[in-house]
């Protein structure tokens, strides 16, 4: 199965890995990785990091446990 990389908004590239609803609303200008930790109920939380690249496109979010 192909799964897609590239997204038009940043919350489609949130919701491709179910990570609408742990952003805090900050936007990410062009060219910009944008960082934050979620806690998610766990000791340490999950590390959040997501790209726009030069002509807008968001990537699929990077995430994982803090652990």
């Amino acid at each position: 199965m192909h799964k897609q990389n590239k997204f038009n908004t940043l919350s489609e590239a949130l919701d491709s890995e179910n990570l609408g609803h742990a952003w805090d609303e900050r936007p990410i200008a062009y060219d910009q990785t944008l960082s934050l930790t979620y806690n998610d109920g766990t000791k340490y939380g999950r590390y959040i990091s997501v790209y726009r690249d030069e002509r807008g496109l968001y990537e699929r979010p990077i995430h994982y446990s803090r652990n």
